[in-house]
């Protein structure tokens, strides 16, 4: 692997602070428009382990990763997550870390509902947004989402799950958990889309979805494959889940590497 240097920052929102974590090729990489990832909802920077690393390195870009607010170690939230979250990101700390570094030109991915995300970001900065990666995405919320998350939310009632979730959240874990349970499963979330969205996003798009992935059907990269206004590439992988970027790293990211050659 080339060597990367790790650097981390706290950026000040108001009264409130944003962690941000930067992977920085040694050798080159400041004339590429560096990578930045989007969390899934029970994620943080730490939980990305040493993806954005090997990311860095494949590509020769610089890769920030950032806490959003309330989780890991970024300041804990003030409120419950609200239904709009997935749009609101977008404008609030996402531009603040845009903001932060002088990010004139970027490659928005996501995981998850940082996939989402990540759709959302590159219609709303269409000028500035050189690519879009998005991993296990979800489009819209389907049964199969709704009943994956209910499984887990009955596994974190057993002994030590919360605790596990503490490692990276500290004392904001259970609100960790009920931003993700409680807003995906509440009735007014059901008709959440992304449908809006898509027909923003004119960068090159790259859609990576596990073919086995217990929150999502392989109808959701096909509705986001096929709804991006710009060119796109459709990746479903044989035999992977919800987290394909761990089940399978080298296979990913080589494909992300791939796909960020094209990029300017």
């Amino acid at each position: 692997m080339d060597k990367i240097q790790e650097s981390s920052a706290f950026i000040e929102i108001g009264n409130q602070e944003i962690h941000v974590k930067t992977w920085q090729p040694v050798d080159g990489g400041q004339n590429l428009a560096p990578i930045i990832l989007m969390h899934d909802s029970l994620g943080s920077v730490d939980l990305w382990r040493d993806f954005p690393a090997q990311l860095a390195a494949a590509t020769g870009r610089s890769v920030y990763a950032y806490d959003r607010l309330g989780f890991g170690q970024s300041s804990a939230h003030p409120d419950q997550l609200k239904t709009d979250f997935v749009l609101t990101e977008a404008q609030q700390a996402f531009k603040a870390v845009m903001d932060h570094f002088h990010l004139h030109r970027f490659v928005i991915m996501g995981h998850s509902v940082g996939g989402g995300m990540s759709v959302v970001i590159a219609a709303a900065y269409p000028e500035r947004c050189a690519g879009l990666i998005t991993i296990a995405a979800q489009y819209e919320v389907e049964e199969l989402t709704l009943a994956g998350i209910r499984e887990a939310k009955s596994g974190f009632t057993q002994p030590g799950q919360l605790e596990r979730l503490a490692r990276y959240h500290g004392d904001k874990a259970q609100w960790v958990l009920n931003a993700w349970t409680e807003t995906w499963l509440s009735p007014v979330f059901r008709d959440w889309n992304l449908a809006a969205q898509l027909s923003g996003v004119h960068c090159p798009a790259l859609v990576i979805h596990g073919e086995l992935d217990e929150y999502g059907t392989t109808a959701q990269p096909q509705q986001i494959f096929q709804g991006v206004a710009g060119q796109a590439e459709l990746q479903i992988l044989e035999g992977l889940h919800h987290m394909p970027h761990k089940e399978q790293p080298e296979l990913v990211t080589a494909l992300i590497a791939d796909f960020a050659q094209e990029l300017n």
